[in-house]
């Protein structure tokens, strides 16, 4: 367990080119990272959603999440899971008590950052299959995605603060649903752990956004999700795939 692992993180910065017109560069950019300052975050993986679709593209990333979630604990990644709306479920979890016991520690002040809108409409609620009706569906974490005594549980993003910064880990690779709500939205997600200073990274294939294609902009589930991901890469963080986190942890030097 431990060691370092190199991972390529793609950003997009706005550029301006010898014309004068500005233009969005995009960026691979490979990154030497400690296991053992590191942290695999899953944000809202629920058992069940109240939207059909919704639910049928979570349970057809299980697999693969389950798969890195293995592999980065076996290298020493420290595993968050964070369904948000069940800690009850998980009071009497190990992992669950490991971190209501921390150390509180106080974040830092917030860092300002330009928080443009998202470039799709969920204001539907954004669900693209008919008949669905909103509610609160999940009662715990997908059960196809293991927790160890070893993990941490919460949906507190102050408890998460303290969890990490606790054990020196500043880096925080995140994965779940929803994109462009909770996965940047909650207070253990993306836009605060980026405000408190975390080098935080979007797993880009693990995640999925609500999104109904009958708004705007009018185009199929897939491409919102890509434009949303983009959206991450240019004023958030920067994203990797599962392919490459995998290859990386299985190489040699994270022993």
């Amino acid at each position: 367990m431990g060691g370092k692992f190199t991972i390529s993180l793609r950003s997009q910065e706005l550029c301006r080119d010898s014309g004068g017109h500005n233009y969005w560069r995009m960026t691979n950019v490979p990154i030497v990272i400690g296991a053992e300052n590191s942290a695999l975050l899953l944000c809202d993986v629920w058992d069940r959603h109240w939207s059909r679709g919704a639910n049928e593209r979570v349970n057809a990333m299980i697999p693969r999440m389950s798969e890195v979630v293995a592999t980065a604990r076996a290298a020493g990644i420290q595993i968050v899971h964070a369904p948000s709306d069940t800690m009850a479920f998980y009071k009497d979890f190990p992992a669950r008590k490991r971190v209501v016991a921390a150390p509180q520690i106080e974040p830092p002040p917030d860092i300002e950052r330009p928080d443009p809108p998202l470039p799709v409409d969920a204001s539907d609620d954004g669900s693209d299959t008919d008949g669905d009706q909103q509610r609160c569906a999940w009662i715990r974490q997908h059960p196809g995605i293991e927790i160890l005594d070893e993990d941490a549980i919460s949906d507190n993003g102050r408890e998460v603060y303290s969890l990490l910064a606790g054990k020196g880990i500043g880096n925080l690779l995140i994965m779940g649903v929803h994109t462009n709500m909770c996965v940047l939205g909650r207070s253990f997600a993306i836009k605060q752990m980026v405000r408190w200073g975390m080098k935080v990274v979007l797993v880009r294939d693990l995640t999925d956004t609500m999104y109904n294609p009958a708004r705007s902009p009018y185009v199929n589930h897939a491409e919102g999700t890509r434009l949303v991901v983009e959206y991450i890469e240019k004023f958030w963080c920067p994203t990797t795939t599962s392919e490459d986190l995998l290859r990386a942890l299985r190489a040699h030097d994270v022993a």
